[in-house]
């Protein structure tokens, strides 16, 4: 069996969450309760909704969080029974965010993550090398906000998204005979998240959050042709075999509603329901200055790849147990959809309907909090025909990821 290697920082998060590259695990609370929103319980609500700062019951709080995440794939074409499966070591996505209580009616908090990423790599002479041979896409969210109460029972919250990121991607041409590297690691885009958040009585908790789409504009990137040299003047190359692009990646905008409601003082059950705007990402088009490798009829200049991704649906469901002052145990499960049909698979962000299990532990003592989240991703198979890149067989895939988050609730 042939090894296909993808190296991950963030791939199994892509996995976790079926839509494209967004990178599902902001919170170790709210991972071992399918990723619901609706806890305003410490300061790593605020990457959910901004307005949640303002029900966390301290005056300061903190939080922090980190995840292993493992993956598989594994690729057939069903012609030559030839079979490719990953050897992906661990990914780690983080976040952290702080949340002060400036009066009754006003907050401020501020969230670092990464919800956006992956990396992959591929053997030189795999079949999809036209698509791949290696990617790394990286996004690093930094959000400061402000939250203001409206009533004792509701708050509206607004934030401010300033992206940075890189992109760094090599792929064959064959039909040069080489490959082509693109590259830009200052890439950065903005945008803004909206929320209000309801605590209607002291059984419920409701969240409803909009985060607005942000582009990722590679305005400095640098195309590297490993060609041979005779060819760097037909193509409009420099003497490096090298050009510059400009580009922009789409990161989609999400609308969430969730709600947290008590059955009883020991036990609770929250729910999500997700929309996420993918079809934004239909095409990536790569605009180099000089380079004539364009496909567009008229301008050589331009490369434009079709994506043709749709807009998701995830649904989520988890409850905890307060099993005494000190211990809560959880459990949940969600269900995604890939942003693309079998047609369009494309195996630089490998995506699958997915299921996911999940489960935590929480450990409280005053103001301390230790969090233990873990879950496992079943992905449905794949019948894959892209007709585009001729990359034609069945895809199936499966993931875990374990995560450890801390808080710490300064009352006074």
């Amino acid at each position: 069996m042939k090894k296909l290697l993808i190296s991950t920082s963030l791939l199994a998060g892509v996995l976790a969450y079926a839509g494209g590259f967004r990178v599902s695990l902001q919170g170790v609370r709210q991972l071992a309760m399918a990723h619901t929103s609706a806890h305003a319980d410490d300061a790593s609500v605020a990457f959910f909704n901004p307005a949640g700062i303002s029900f966390i019951p301290a005056k300061l709080s903190v939080a922090a969080g980190g995840f292993a995440a493992k993956s598989t794939v594994t690729f057939q074409n069903m012609s030559t029974l030839q079979s490719t499966e990953t050897d992906s070591p661990f990914g780690t996505p983080v976040y952290a965010a702080v949340a002060y209580k400036v009066t009754d009616k006003i907050s401020l908090g501020f969230s670092f993550a990464t919800p956006f990423g992956s990396t992959v790599e591929y053997p030189e002479n795999w079949e999809g090398r036209e698509m791949v041979l290696k990617m790394q896409l990286k996004a690093l969210f930094f959000q400061p906000m402000i939250s203001v109460k409206l009533a004792p029972w509701a708050s509206v919250g607004a934030s401010y998204i300033y992206a940075k990121g890189l992109v760094d991607w090599d792929k064959a041409v064959t039909q040069l005979g080489g490959t082509l590297n693109i590259n830009d690691e200052k890439a950065k885009g903005h945008g803004f998240g909206l929320g209000f958040y309801f605590q209607p009585d002291e059984n419920w908790d409701v969240s409803v959050a909009y985060r607005s789409a942000v582009d990722m504009k590679a305005d400095k990137g640098i195309a590297t042709f490993k060609i041979a040299p005779s060819l760097f003047p037909l193509l409009g190359l420099d003497a490096g075999g090298q050009d510059k692009f400009t580009a922009v990646l789409p990161l989609v905008d999400e609308y969430t509603i969730g709600a947290t409601y008590k059955v009883t003082p020991k036990w609770k059950v929250s729910a999500d329901f997700n929309y996420s705007g993918w079809e934004r990402y239909s095409r990536l088009k790569l605009d180099f200055a000089k380079a004539k490798v364009g496909n567009q009829a008229t301008d050589n200049t331009l490369l434009v790849t079709p994506k043709n991704f749709h807009n998701t649906k995830t649904w989520r469901l988890g409850t905890e147990y307060q099993i005494n002052d000190m211990i809560a145990a959880r459990v949940g499960w969600y269900n995604d959809e890939s942003p693309y049909e079998d047609k369009d698979f494309i195996a630089e962000t490998p995506s699958f309907d997915s299921n996911v299990v999940t489960a935590g532990l929480g450990f409280k003592y005053r103001g301390m909090g230790v969090d233990i989240a873990g879950g496992y991703a079943m992905p449905h198979s794949r019948a894959v025909n892209n007709n585009y890149y001729n990359f034609v067989g069945q895809a199936k895939a499966k993931a875990f990821f374990l995560g450890l988050g801390l808080h710490y609730n300064f009352i006074k």
